[in-house]
């Protein structure tokens, strides 16, 4: 990733020279440099190279449709424990963006399954995976609601509009202590969500909002942002016992 002075990042591209407003950096200047390395451009402007985290990678990559905020991406990694080795079943992959951060995090002895139903976007999905280089998430072209292939999970993640019609399908699936999570934009299906999990028997059932407000600092003092992320979705939790 190349940053320029006002903290703007870009993707590099292999072999390729870089352009921008501030100037060109060459393909030459690009190929012989580090992480770390401040590279000039032909404008005399400067710019570092950086190692893009899954923040940034997901910040620049090819987005198609609205993707999970990372205030309720880490919750859902957070409240669940997905460790290094856990293997994941991601419906609703979208672009990727979850998917890209459970592979993050259950890394090269884990693996993560994610479905997508669309086929467009399935194939974003694949070339943005591919692109951050990951080797442990296997995209499916399919319907989760046909099944799932896969058992001793520890965690599925659904991000549909009717969920709990395949909640029989996750206990199924998962292994004793696994997690089903679940990304509600509206109350009332969180709530079905809810009522359907307790009638399965599941533990731990929870419904959590997370809410994120930045504060500003100023000379004359620091205050709460006028502005915030406020409501994107419900989460809801359950825990196979």
């Amino acid at each position: 990733m190349i940053l320029d002075e006002r903290g703007k990042k870009y993707l590099l591209k292999e072999d390729c020279e870089f352009q921008s407003d501030l100037g060109i950096v060459t393909k030459e200047q690009i190929a012989n440099c580090e992480i770390g390395d401040e590279l000039k451009s032909h404008l005399d402007h400067t710019f570092k190279i950086v190692k893009p985290t899954v923040n940034d990678f997901i910040d620049l990559m090819d987005r198609r449709c609205s993707i999970l905020v990372k205030k309720d991406i880490g919750t859902v990694l957070a409240y669940t424990g997905l460790g290094s080795g856990d293997r994941v079943v991601d419906s609703g992959t979208g672009a990727g963006a979850i998917a890209l951060n459970f592979g993050n995090v259950v890394g090269g002895t884990g693996k993560v399954y994610t479905y997508e139903i669309r086929e467009d976007f399935a194939k974003v999905a694949q070339k943005n995976i591919e692109t951050f280089g990951i080797n442990n998430i296997e995209v499916k072209n399919k319907d989760i609601k046909e099944g799932i292939d896969e058992q001793n999970i520890d965690l599925v993640f659904l991000d549909l509009p009717k969920p709990f019609e395949i909640f029989e399908d996750v206990y199924e699936s998962l292994k004793v202590g696994g997690w089903l999570a679940v990304y509600a934009p509206y109350i009332d299906q969180a709530e079905i969500a809810y009522r359907v999990a307790k009638k399965l028997n599941f533990y731990n059932i929870e419904i959590l909002e997370t809410l994120e407000r930045g504060l500003e600092v100023r000379p004359q003092g620091v205050r709460p942002k006028t502005r915030m992320v406020g409501h994107t979705g419900y989460l809801v939790f359950a825990r196979k016992l």
